[in-house]
């Protein structure tokens, strides 16, 4: 069944008062971050059409989805009022807690990217992005997300602001970015997202992130002092030692060393082709010595069709078996799922602001949200002109910048209707005949 399909059935068995009254109880949760009622109403209205069927997330369509005149009020929702959204972020890590949490659950930790074509959008520079697999001029965010045995969601968030930016404060002024801010890694982002959710309480065992990550030392020292354990990717090139030699060696010729009853054929979850099955190996390493307490393994992933080798450096406090491991390894596909399913069907890639105030928090994306069931996608009311047309290309198919209303635009005049004019007869005049002429014939 594809998306659209299991869009339809889930709209066909959700009750929409109930769907509606789930919301609210949601949206109670942040109402009282914004101080104003107008702000409140205006992000309850925002985030209704962002749930909606409309084909983008801006601002001109969200407001026609919201029944709004103009996108005013969502624009000055989104760049001028004031709330605080790492409050937001908190009320809705809060949220996710309550309904999804489980003690079993994994962190995970991993970046995504978004292309732009233009440098005003804030932390934009040519950079790597794995959503195009290749050095591209985008915004790249590091994100913390949450999986359970209940389901999956962002948590938390971080906005990587190159040196090219932190590096030129007027540029970081104009883009609203605070004067405190400065340049730090994806992996500081990681520790500090990390150290906040510990902070919070939230319930879970394990960790998990993609090499970059996992071959940080000090990451991994962070999660052991908070007895998390981990799954991290690491190189190829990963030294360790194993519990059976006394040198240390790289990861994949520890590999290459491995008997053939070490390998044992597991899913790792199930996909969107079915069970995501690998072989799969672990072998003892010796620690260093300031990390002697704990359980401490190499995890190998071997490919089934062609043999490529994953590697992973793992981590618990107590003894667990080798599925628990995949498990873990395998959570980490959660949060590209997400990635999915909040570009696709909520716009986490269609910012409305350029500025530093990131829109991450309002609509975190979460597993199996059905859309608004009531709210179809509204007929077209407003034609496209020639005023909409923008030079900056940066964000061409995002809304104007936000526009004060003023006076006039609240209370038009009455313009009297235009009406056809009877132009007055012309009295058709002779024109003498013009000879046509002569044929041209062909040389013989």
């Amino acid at each position: 069944m594809d998306r659209n399909n299991r869009a339809v059935a889930a709209a066909a068995i959700v009750d929409p008062d109930a769907w509606v009254e789930c919301f609210d109880s949601a949206f109670a949760r942040i109402a009282g971050r914004f101080k104003r009622v107008e702000p409140r109403k205006a992000a309850r209205d925002y985030l209704l059409a962002v749930l909606s069927d409309v084909d983008t997330r801006s601002c001109w369509q969200l407001a026609e989805q919201a029944g709004h005149a103009s996108p005013h009020r969502m624009q000055r929702l989104l760049a001028e009022a004031v709330w605080d959204a790492d409050a937001v972020r908190d009320d809705l890590r809060a949220f996710v807690v309550d309904e999804l949490g489980d003690p079993e659950a994994v962190l995970i930790v991993d970046d995504t990217g978004d292309l732009k074509a233009g440098s005003a959008t804030v932390g934009v520079q040519r950079q790597y992005t794995g959503t195009a697999g290749r050095i591209e001029n985008s915004q790249v965010t590091t994100f913390l997300g949450y999986a359970g045995s209940k389901g999956r969601a962002l948590i938390d968030r971080e906005l990587y602001l190159p040196t090219s930016w932190t590096d030129d404060p007027a540029r970081c002024a104009k883009a609203g970015v605070p004067a405190e801010v400065q340049f730090a890694t994806k992996i500081t982002h990681a520790r500090r997202m990390l150290t906040r959710a510990h902070d919070a309480g939230v319930p879970a065992a394990w960790a998990t992130a993609d090499e970059f990550y996992g071959n940080h030392r000090g990451l991994r020292r962070d999660l052991q002092a908070r007895t998390l354990g981990y799954v991290l990717g690491v190189a190829s090139s990963h030294r360790l030692t194993l519990a059976t030699g006394l040198t240390a060696t790289a990861a994949h010729i520890a590999a290459r060393h491995l008997p053939r009853r070490s390998w044992n054929r597991l899913s790792a979850g199930k996909g969107h082709k079915g069970e995501r099955t690998y072989d799969w190996a672990w072998v003892r390493i010796i620690p260093p010595a300031d990390e002697a307490t704990g359980q401490h393994w190499l995890l190998v992933r071997r490919r089934i069709r062609d043999g490529e080798l994953a590697f992973y450096r793992c981590w618990s406090p107590k003894p667990v078996t080798l599925a628990t491991l995949v498990r873990v390894a395998g959570s980490r596909w959660c949060v590209e799922e997400c990635f999915r399913t909040g570009k696709d069907e909520v716009g986490l890639d269609q910012h409305q602001v350029r500025t530093w105030t990131l829109l991450v928090p309002l609509h975190h994306p979460g597993h199996a949200r059905p859309r608004h069931p009531r709210r179809h996608r509204r007929a077209r009311t407003r034609q496209p002109s020639t005023t909409d047309i923008r030079a900056d290309r940066v964000d061409s198919q995002r809304n104007p910048p936000p526009v004060r209303e003023t006076d006039h635009e609240h209370h038009p005049r009455r313009q009297p209707l235009a009406a056809l004019v009877r132009l007055a007869p012309t009295t058709p005049s002779t024109r003498p005949d013009q000879p046509l002429p002569p044929p041209r014939r062909r040389p013989r």
